[in-house]
């Protein structure tokens, strides 16, 4: 019995995650509209625009191979099993001895380089663009990554993400170094998700996508289910800074359903907070030159480093 409810807790997660990544999407585009006077579309307008394109038809080009036709399905699946694993409502799921950061990060790399091969696999002039400024990306900001895992692990000793929230709710010391990886990680975030400075979301200028560049030839089914990917990996980010950073409201592994629901409470709350955040900062900043954004990664990796040192530094005091 014990068995069949830790997989209804997980059933629980799987579809929670892909139910709210759309959501989230529109009300960071609510929230943008109201800040600028308009009036938005719902917040159920992305889930909308994704169920339309399920209904429309395929148009592949001639000469696209099986990389093209199959890479939506690799992105969705990697993205989903990696947004899953990731505790938001409760710790000690039956799949949470393989919530690892380290796993996640790789997860995350591997839908990162089919989407910049499914890019490149037609040759458009576009979609090269689009891949190489997203490889050029990636390469910068896994190093800044990397170096907030080294600091995350070392304070809290364990890389997994359940150990890493236990030891952040029983540990309420304020580190700088903690501090550090959270502004770094907050920069990751917005440059993995091709968010404004870094990305325009709402664009297709040629000059200024990325993401759009390298999806622009699909249709379908298959931008559909790109599209719920990205969202995906927006709220995969999110769920990893509350679960690392802001632990509060995860119920226990041992939890009843009165506290499984008020962790599903608290999460839908982070989330709605951080949809505002990430909508009122872009509101207020302008998009910066493409030449600009190794700086801006180059913060996050020397923020990372930082911390590290100030970890080691503060362990030998």
């Amino acid at each position: 019995m014990s068995f069949l409810l830790d997989l209804l807790r997980q059933g629980i997660q799987w579809i929670l995650v892909l139910a709210l990544a759309p959501i989230l999407i529109g009300v960071i585009r609510k929230v943008k509209a109201r800040l600028l006077r308009r009036q938005g579309a719902s917040i159920f307008q992305p889930w909308r625009d994704i169920l339309r394109l399920f209904h429309k038809d395929l148009i592949i080009a001639e000469n696209a191979s099986w990389v093209y036709r199959f890479a939506p399905y690799i992105i969705f699946a990697l993205t989903w099993v990696a947004a899953s694993l990731v505790p938001t409502f409760a710790t000690g799921l039956i799949f949470s001895w393989s919530a690892d950061l380290i796993v996640i990060a790789s997860l995350l790399g591997g839908a990162r380089f089919f989407l910049a091969l499914a890019g490149m696999d037609i040759g458009t002039s576009f979609g090269g663009i689009g891949s190489s400024r997203e490889v050029m990306f990636g390469s910068l900001a896994e190093p800044a990554l990397i170096m907030i895992v080294f600091i995350v692990s070392l304070v809290a000793g364990s890389t997994q993400l359940t150990e890493i929230a236990s030891f952040m709710l029983s540990n309420t010391e304020l580190r700088v170094s903690i501090g550090f990886a959270l502004i770094a990680l907050v920069i990751v975030v917005i440059a993995e998700n091709g968010r404004i400075p870094v990305d325009n979301p709402a664009t297709h200028l040629e000059l200024t996508m990325v993401h759009e560049a390298m999806i622009l030839e699909y249709s379908g089914r298959h931008l559909a289910i790109i599209e719920l990917a990205s969202a995906l990996k927006l709220l995969l980010y999110i769920s990893i800074i509350a679960c690392v950073f802001f632990p509060w409201g995860l119920a226990p592994h041992d939890a009843g359903l009165s506290e499984m629901a008020d962790g599903v409470f608290f999460y839908i709350i982070k989330l709605s907070l951080s949809g505002f955040l990430l909508a009122l900062f872009e509101t207020s900043i302008a998009k910066m030159r493409v030449f600009v954004v190794p700086e801006f990664l180059g913060g996050a990796l020397v923020l990372g480093l930082l911390g590290t040192l100030l970890v080691f530094a503060t362990r030998s005091l």
